[in-house]
């Protein structure tokens, strides 16, 4: 949830004429981070739990590729962006370290 404070916080130093699509993209996007692992803690199984990651970690993947746009659009804060993209990349490693430790644990 940090990384969605952060996003939007980003969000806001972008051009208006961005609100419709990578503003919105973006800020959906840092939302469904936290928001698949939270609905996949609630599953039966721990393979459903991984689907739910998965579906969490490419959110973070999709995150990173807009944040690389505006970074190659010259768009926003520099310092923010690079906190956003440093904190995505951390978040990707966890989510898929947790993912690979619940799918080994399901044994």
């Amino acid at each position: 949830m940090d990384l969605t404070d952060l996003t939007y916080e980003f969000c806001k130093g972008l051009p208006i004429d961005e609100r419709f699509n990578l503003i919105d993209q973006l800020n959906r996007c840092s939302c469904s981070i936290p928001s698949n692992i939270a609905e996949g803690s609630g599953k039966r199984t721990k393979v459903h739990f991984a689907e739910f990651l998965t579906t969490s970690l490419s959110s973070a993947f999709e995150v990173e590729t807009q944040l690389l746009i505006c970074e190659r659009r010259a768009y926003g804060s520099e310092d923010k962006l690079k906190e956003c993209l440093e904190l995505v990349i951390e978040i990707q490693k966890m989510i898929f370290n947790f993912r690979e430790y619940i799918l080994k644990s399901n044994d």
